[in-house]
């Protein structure tokens, strides 16, 4: 089992910036590859990065590609999610996700363990 608790949602206007944050607990978080993923309200859970569980390689969403970046902390068990230049359409709950073997997964039913997710909301 790995228990995933996100933090760092808040309200930011347009234009600002925020960084999520996601510690893992349980079993060996550097062996997980890890995702975020966004729900808005009405609409269906999207990817929108993921990261290899050494950190190499990452992979977005077109629509956060040079706004966001996603790293990783193995000694700290923790996934980030540095995102700038917010829009409203950011706007939804995030949530971090990890699973095994190949990072590049956009399907949210390709991860094992979820976290509970942490609101973002950019206003215009």
């Amino acid at each position: 089992q790995v228990q995933l608790v996100e933090s760092g949602g808040g309200l930011v206007q347009a234009g600002g910036s925020l960084r999520l944050s996601c510690a893992a607990s349980g079993r060996t978080f550097s062996n997980y590859a890890m995702g975020w993923f966004r729900q808005a309200p009405g609409k269906e859970r999207e990817f929108v990065a993921a990261i290899s569980w050494t950190g190499g390689n990452t992979y977005y969403a077109d629509s956060v590609k040079g706004r966001f970046t996603i790293s990783r902390d193995n000694a700290k068990n923790t996934v980030y999610l540095q995102m700038n230049s917010l829009k409203p359409e950011d706007t939804a709950v995030y949530y971090c996700a990890a699973k095994l073997g190949w990072y590049r997964e956009v399907g949210d039913t390709g991860y094992n363990y979820w976290g509970q997710g942490t609101q973002v909301t950019v206003s215009s």
